[in-house]
């Protein structure tokens, strides 16, 4: 397996692969993906999860089995403590440069007259809250390598709204906020951190409401976007250093600046 070239990570160099990669949210769909990519790329994957320890074990086999290599970190995003934890033992244990994709994500749905507190508190607190315990505690390594990437996976439903979706619609509403507020504050630091939408994907967190043959009107192309293209704008985005505080639609679907 073909190392990746480190040289020139800093502001100016050359695009480059890191050689380690803390990706949240690992035992979902889009952070497997993500995950088995980036493994068989020859990069070090910290392979996070919360309650799908058996989907995070099998995403490290895999890896393994391609020749690359990986570990596993347990962590509730919604627990500073538990987030701090996971970043630090992954940044001690990891080659430099490291680079972070944040995958995690929960997104019951319910009609906003319906929805509950305690739904509407578990969604925000994961979606939103906890991509801000992780993004306060990733800069720190970023920092001391003099940059990086931090891409995080966000969602149409934050900028279009989603019916039956009032909760998650709202957490990612303010990912892109949070989002471009970090790569303001941490553009001098080299730092880069920037949002994707994958669209619609056929994961868990999908499930039901993903949409038939015939519900794709919305969408330039009548189709939604392949998973290994929304793969490859994450190793996009990881790689190149001049760009920061975007949004990166992965569908078809119009956006109106």
């Amino acid at each position: 397996m073909t190392t990746p070239s480190t040289s020139g990570w800093e502001a100016g160099a050359p695009s480059a692969l890191p050689r380690s990669i803390l990706v949240t949210g690992a035992s979902g769909g889009i952070g497997q993906a993500v995950s088995r990519a980036f493994g068989s790329a020859g990069v070090h994957v910290g392979i996070h999860y919360h309650h799908g320890k058996a989907s995070a074990e099998s995403v490290l086999r895999d890896i393994e089995r391609a020749g690359g290599s990986g570990a596993l970190y347990h962590a509730d995003v919604r627990d500073a403590q538990s987030v701090e934890q996971m970043v630090s033992l992954f940044s001690r244990d990891s080659a430099r440069p490291v680079t972070f994709v944040c995958a995690t994500g929960v997104g019951p749905g319910q009609v906003l007259l319906k929805l509950r507190a305690d739904e509407w508190n578990d969604v925000i607190t994961t979606n939103l809250t906890g991509l801000f315990y992780c993004l306060r505690v990733m800069a720190p390594p970023l920092q001391v390598q003099h940059g990086g990437s931090i891409v995080v996976v966000g969602s149409y439903a934050g900028y279009q709204g989603s019916a039956g979706q009032a909760a998650y619609a709202a957490s990612k509403a303010g990912v892109i906020g949070l989002v471009k507020t970090a790569a303001l504050e941490w553009g001098p630091d080299n730092i880069r951190v920037n949002v994707i939408w994958p669209g619609w994907q056929r994961t868990r967190l999908a499930g039901d409401a993903f949409p038939c043959q015939e519900e794709w009107h919305d969408h330039a192309l009548r189709r939604p976007p392949a998973l290994n293209e929304v793969v490859r704008t994450v190793f996009h985005l990881v790689q190149v250093k001049d760009v920061s505080g975007q949004i990166w639609n992965c569908d078809s679907r119009p956006i109106v600046l």
